[in-house]
């Protein structure tokens, strides 16, 4: 079968390499000169199954509204007049109970735990090398309140059985060396042996490259105008570079989904969540961290990647401005410097921001539409990565009318009654 996949970040590209393993003719269509340029170009380093949870959650709208009073904030909210804004605020405030959190991250944990083995999987089958570390992940608590609030996430990584461990402050040193200097700050923590850490973009660019070995055609700089449907299928993509047609046709686009599908009356509950990122070269290995460590006051995760560190976090409601903003640099720099003092080259970091492309539940949007021939794989949040390799085979599977490996009835548009 001839596909198109639309999106050349990670999920796009993902599912391109499996729909190709699974024997299609697959075209990916990107805007950008190569693959990986948007969300997944600096993104926080992570693949955490065991920390895949949405933000939609019990005490959430209250503790937002401290974020947004913090001298360094985790979370923005700049207010406009976009009614996709709003209505997307109102599904997520329906989310924010105590049964839909754990409908949701047992959803997501789900697919991220299949995701990472699939993520093994091709690391063994094809060596790909990315900055790769498996050495676990750790989250640090300041406050015995954040450690006691833990319980929750806990109660989902036993029913799933991911493998944790709660530790004291010395045992988050153990695990984490560079945190010798500055463990007063903390009084424990939760640490996730099975997460991995890596480069997300080296992987994208990477995967594409074998991909394109395998017989996948990439077609860059190529802009996507809309759809073109007729009798409940789409019969093209309409370019700059013409119209291109496929027997199906993949959505992978990430923020960018939900105006492409608009016309066709699908609704996409999709909105751009901002998030921010430093990379900084390596100063100090001994106080640099050895795998990653998640900052729960401030949402932030400092991650090793090879000789450079990677710190992200922060989420800013801003449409789909890319304005690289002073005070959000600042938190970053704050939570890096406060727990790893002298490790890296902070003065000197790029710094970025990517648009993630969150749902108002948490669990990105995987399978068939309306349209009997346009799949869906999308809305993967701060997740994309996590789920990237997971979502591909799954989608894979659906569309060679292959039974996926997980549940999977619960990740498609039709979860979202209106649509």
């Amino acid at each position: 079968m001839k596909v198109i996949v639309l999106g050349g970040g990670v999920v796009g590209v993902t599912s391109a390499w499996y729909l190709a393993q699974a024997g299609h003719e697959v075209t990916v269509v990107e805007r950008q000169p190569e693959s990986g340029m948007e969300t997944s170009f600096a993104n926080a380093g992570q693949v955490s199954p065991g920390y895949s949870a949405p933000w939609a959650g019990p005490g959430v709208p209250l503790k937002s509204i401290k974020w947004l009073m913090m001298a360094y904030r985790p979370f923005v909210f700049w207010p406009m007049p976009d009614p996709h804004l709003w209505t997307w605020l109102v599904q997520m405030l329906e989310n924010c109970t105590s049964a839909a959190y754990d409908r949701n991250k047992g959803r997501m944990v789900r697919l991220a735990e299949y995701s990472r083995d699939v993520m093994m999987d091709l690391r063994a089958n094809t060596g790909i090398k990315y900055d790769d570390r498996q050495q676990g992940t750790l989250q640090v608590f300041r406050t015995q309140k954040q450690l006691d609030g833990a319980a929750q996430d806990i109660a989902v990584l036993k029913q799933y059985q991911v493998p944790y461990e709660v530790l004291d402050r010395a045992g988050c040193v153990q695990a984490e060396p560079g945190l010798g200097e500055t463990a007063n700050k903390i009084v424990g923590g939760l640490r996730l042996p099975g997460d991995e850490t890596g480069d997300a973009f080296k992987f994208t660019q990477r995967l594409a490259a074998m991909a394109e070995e395998a017989g996948v055609t990439f077609m860059y700089n190529t802009r996507i105008k809309q759809l073109l449907s007729e009798g409940g299928r789409i019969t093209g993509v309409d370019t700059n570079k013409g119209v291109l047609s496929a027997e199906s046709y993949v959505l992978s686009l990430g923020s960018f989904s939900p105006a492409l599908v608009r016309s066709l009356g699908i609704k996409l509950p999709i909105y751009p969540v901002k998030g921010y990122s430093l990379t900084a070269d390596i100063t100090n290995a001994d106080h640099a961290p050895v795998s990653t460590v998640m900052d729960e006051t401030f949402k932030i995760g400092i991650t090793r990647l090879g000789d450079r560190v990677r710190v992200g976090g922060t989420a800013e409601l801003a449409g789909f401005s890319r304005r690289l903003r002073a005070p959000r640099r600042a938190t970053l720099e704050h939570s890096v410097t406060d727990l790893f003092p002298d490790c890296c080259d902070v003065p000197g970091a790029s710094f970025w921001t990517g648009l993630r492309p969150m749902t108002p539940d948490g669990t990105p949007v995987i399978g068939r539409t309306g349209f009997e021939n346009l799949f869906l794989n999308t809305g993967h949040g701060t997740l994309g990565w996590t789920m990237a390799c997971g979502s591909g085979r799954v989608l894979a599977d659906i569309m060679s009318d292959k039974k996926p490996d997980i549940a999977y009835e619960d990740l498609n548009i039709f979860r979202y009654s209106h649509s």
